[in-house]
């Protein structure tokens, strides 16, 4: 017996060492393993806690008119700005050992896996919110073993480079609260509009609970399920500490004041034209970088006028017919930078995003004019410079002709100035200023000003705007006009700020002149003729039907083609541009169509300005300005029936009076002021008549 106990000894104690050195081996493995682990996710370093976060667009007073959160809504914000409420409703439900573990809770984890084997079913979870964050930052949902893996080295990797408070403050800004809010920030925002820092104890202890099933616990889903589980945190806070029974019992009473859902779906985006506009702008200007404009949470600071796209709006719904399926575009710029302070690219962005404002190109038709004009100025013309308005047949090369028509075939039949054709808007004249200054002449100025490019065509329709042009770029070139010739371009954005407060881009301008100054204000003066009833003539000016709705002066030009109804106008402080068409090139043939783009522009620039200072277009150095008469173009005289105060370049004023009017002798020419510097304008046109 002795030796058969001493044997069962021997085995026990062999069996003992076994399982000793067994034991060792594995906890030397385990040691080394996760040895191995912790020093691959040091080397690893910190993690990148950068998620999508919203962009945030802001007028030029500093408010907010959008966001962009390309379908999520994401807002950063520091701990120190999210209620205390929230965070101590979210440690309690989620992990109330938060500070006191590593990553795992260990505890945790073999309660919820008894609970699970009793149930056969997987009814708890032992996720910690660093973990929960983990999988927020880097992973899926999907159940698999490697999916859990990933997560575990992640957690190591947060806990080991992160502060506990640095994990919560990312945790709540990235866990998910339902119907596209991600973050309390966002959350906030979207079920109270407030911000996180200003959550009552009632409101944190709702949210705290949406996360662990949106779809469910949503009080826009089911109220009933939200409020219970909001009472169940109550109770869990008052367990651990953070607030008493009757703090708890008060606010499971209060009132909670949701937005509500149908104001949170159908709330109106502000402007939605402009801001599709200046993303692609923060693009480009970012070099279309779209990670960035998702991750960076950009505050973009825009030139947009709340107040200014309100009056627009207000004039396009006002006066166009709301059964009409007429289209508009509009925008209004400051000419002194070339900020864009309103825009419209249509009429309803839900059913058309299309913006007809910056995409659309349409022929400009008359509008183009005063750039014609001011090549011409440059090209030896005056004011007082007059051609004959009649039907004229163009020989062209190869033969062909063209033959343009003046608008309801109203032609003066006789010698008209410079002053008149503009104000009346005669295309005869405009063809045969083209035709005699060179047609490339047009194209180097539309070039230079924005609204042309290398294959502006060089062809004679082109001095009535057959070219296709942008609304924007219109409305910029009008507004170098006004300025002096300073060149600008059409600017949405003033500066870009990433979430930290670095500035990634800020608007500069030089002073560049890329038209004559004194040449840019005698256009602009000449400009101011289509408001001059003075100037009727065999036809009335072209604002007849707007002028006793303004009351100052302005400067401006109208346009229009079959397809197209154009104004443009401004005064120093202000200038706007209106197109009116169909989408499709359907003709505009209802009379009051044709008058939309005027009245338009007429109502929304009296509304903008309504408070503003008068402001005069007052005469740059170099320029002379005298009262001529503007029938022929001579200083005006005594006998002479009207007479306007015209500028020219100081040395082409003309120099003789009319004293002839009364008698209607023909005039010559010649004395209708000064003539192009090298022949009569009669002698270079003959070889295209």
């Amino acid at each position: 017996m002795e030796a058969i106990a001493s044997k069962r000894m021997r085995l026990t104690i062999k069996t003992i060492r076994a399982l000793f050195f067994i034991h060792f081996f594995i906890f030397i493995f385990a040691f080394i393993c996760i040895s191995i682990v912790l020093l691959v996710a040091k080397a690893q370093g910190a993690p990148s806690l950068v998620v999508p976060e919203s962009a945030v667009i802001y007028a030029s007073d500093g408010t907010k008119i959008g966001e962009e959160h390309h379908g999520e809504r994401r807002f950063w914000v520091k701990l120190d700005d999210i209620s205390p409420y929230l965070i101590d409703a979210t440690i309690a439900v989620e992990d109330k050992n938060f500070f006191d573990h590593h990553g795992f809770d260990y505890k945790r984890i073999a309660g919820a896996a008894i609970a699970d084997l009793k149930a056969m079913a997987k009814v708890q979870g032992a996720s910690t919110i660093t973990q929960q964050y983990a999988r927020n930052l880097y992973l899926g949902f999907d159940k698999t073993w490697m999916r859990k893996l990933k997560e575990a080295f992640y957690t190591i990797r947060l806990e080991m480079n992160y502060s506990k408070k640095k994990i919560l403050e990312g945790y709540l800004n990235t866990i998910y609260y339902g119907h596209g809010a991600y973050g309390a920030e966002a959350a906030s925002r979207y079920y109270f509009n407030k911000h996180a820092n200003e959550l009552s104890l009632a409101e944190a202890a709702l949210l705290a609970g949406i996360p662990k099933g949106p779809h469910t616990y949503s009080p826009y889903v089911n109220f009933d399920l939200a409020k219970e589980r909001q009472e169940t945190i109550l109770l869990m806070m008052e367990k651990e500490g953070y607030i008493t029974k009757t703090e708890a019992e008060l606010a499971s009473k209060e009132k909670l004041d949701f937005q509500t859902k149908r104001d949170v779906q159908t709330k109106e985006r502000l402007a939605p034209y402009f801001q599709d506009e200046v993303m692609k702008k923060v693009k480009e200007i970012l070099k279309g970088d779209e990670k960035l404009i998702e991750t960076m949470g950009l505050k973009i600071y825009t030139t947009f006028d709340p107040h200014l796209q309100k009056m627009a709006e207000s004039a396009v719904q006002h006066i166009i017919n709301r059964n009409s399926d007429i289209q508009v575009a509009f925008v209004a710029t400051d000419p002194e930078t070339g900020e864009v302070k309103a825009l419209i690219g249509g009429r309803n962005y839900e059913q058309s995003p299309f913006n007809r404002a910056t995409q659309a190109k349409r022929q400009p038709g008359s509008t183009i004019k005063p750039f014609l004009y001011y090549k011409a100025l440059e090209n030896g013309f005056t004011p007082s410079t007059t051609l004959k308005s009649e039907p004229t047949t163009f020989r062209l090369e190869e033969g062909n002709t063209y033959s343009p028509n003046n608008y309801n075939g109203y032609y003066a039949n006789e010698d008209i100035t410079l002053i008149e054709a503009l104000a009346l808007s005669d295309n005869i004249y405009a063809v045969k200023t083209h035709l005699l200054i060179g047609m490339d002449e047009l194209s180097e100025t539309a070039q230079s000003v924005g609204i042309g490019s290398e294959s502006f065509p060089k062809i004679p329709s082109s001095a009535l705007g057959t070219a296709s042009v942008r609304v924007i770029d219109m409305v910029n070139a009008y507004g170098i006009l006004a300025n002096g010739g300073k060149k600008m371009e059409p600017t949405l954005i003033r500066k870009i700020v990433d979430k930290n407060g670095n500035v990634l881009y800020e608007q500069k301008r030089r002073e560049e002149y890329v038209l004559n100054q004194q040449t840019a204000f005698i256009t602009t003066h000449l400009m101011t003729g289509m408001f001059d009833r003075t100037l009727n003539s065999y036809t009335t000016v072209t604002g007849e039907n707007i002028i006793d709705q303004l009351s100052r002066p302005y400067a401006g030009k109208s346009g229009t083609t079959k397809t197209d109804s154009w104004m443009i106008g401004f005064t120093p402080q202000l200038v706007a541009g209106v197109w009116i068409g169909y989408d499709k090139a359907k003709t505009i043939d209802k009379v009051e169509e044709r008058s939309y783009a005027k009245k338009i522009w007429a109502t929304f620039m009296e509304d903008a300005l309504k408070d503003k200072p008068v402001h005069p277009f007052d005469p740059p150095g170099g320029v002379v300005g005298v009262k001529v008469d503007p029938t022929n173009g001579l200083l005006a005289a005594e006998g002479c029936p009207v007479s306007r105060l015209t500028y020219y370049l100081k040395g082409t004023e003309p120099k003789r009076k009319c004293m002839e009017h009364a008698q209607k002798k023909k005039k010559d020419p010649e004395e209708n002021g000064p003539l192009p510097k090298h022949e009569p304008f009669f002698r270079r046109l003959l070889p295209w008549l």
